[in-house]
């Protein structure tokens, strides 16, 4: 009698990774435009040294730049390390904090954060993803900005605004902002990656917005393989004063 055949488990189906729309020859010259727009753009979050950044953008999730820095020019006056941070205490913190949303939550995230660092860092920021992502309140977004920023890695730091255009746009598409980080990676030249991160959400904040996308004002009209757009015709490729992006 024929032995029954063992049941194997079904091989888990691959997922697809979903291919930019454009070729890397308008991959480029998308970013050489924004490049030549915004030659050296720059973050708004007010800071003084990495673990002030790596506080404002932990506060910065749910809340707007203007909004954290308005609370933070005072918090940073009195601690601007983690050992002044834990000093001045999870109470004060809060009281400096309270006009960002989930003020709460966010102050025990710094305290808590501030301990690790003088625990784990000797009060040092880490140059390390890995490592960052270990910090109670910080995300892989957080560990990107920083990376960036303070330490001048060519990471990509997926906002809802990168989220939303590279889906819109079809440049990374992704379900989630793992995904779009790994298409951007994959498909923007080397030379531009330092400051891509801002000047997706630079254009995904002051033109290609949300709600009603400004087409008319794009750079990039005539490349943009939106099906929605309602423009051809790129806008003057100008210069534009130093504007900083929120993370």
């Amino acid at each position: 009698m024929a032995k029954p055949k063992e049941k194997t488990a079904a091989p888990r189906a691959r997922q697809k990774r979903r291919r930019s729309r454009y070729s890397a020859d308008e991959v480029r010259e998308i970013f050489r435009r924004f490049a030549v727009q915004r030659p050296e753009p720059k973050g708004e979050l007010e800071y003084v040294n990495a673990f002030t950044l790596l506080v404002a953008v932990v506060l910065s999730a749910q809340a707007t730049d203007s909004g954290v820095n308005r609370a933070t020019r005072a918090l940073f006056r009195e601690a601007d390390t983690p050992a002044k941070m834990l000093a001045l205490g999870e109470a004060k913190v809060g009281e400096h904090i309270r006009t960002i949303g989930l003020w709460r939550n966010k102050a025990k995230n710094v305290i808590a954060l501030s301990e690790a660092l003088m625990r784990d860092f000797d009060g040092e920021v880490p140059a390390e993803r890995d490592l960052l992502v270990t910090l109670p309140g910080v995300g892989r977004k957080t560990a990107n900005v920083v990376l960036n920023i303070v330490f001048g890695q060519p990471t990509m730091a997926v906002d809802t605004h990168i989220f939303r255009i590279g889906n819109r746009l079809g440049l990374a598409p992704g379900d989630t902002p793992e995904q779009v980080e790994a298409g951007l990676l994959r498909v923007i030249p080397p030379d531009y990656l330092q400051h891509a991160h801002h000047w997706l959400i630079l254009h995904g904040r002051y033109v290609c917005k949300a709600r009603r996308p400004d087409c008319e004002a794009c750079i990039i009209a005539d490349l943009c393989k939106w099906p929605g757009k309602t423009c051809d015709v790129p806008a003057p490729l100008v210069p534009l004063e130093a504007v900083g992006s929120s993370q």
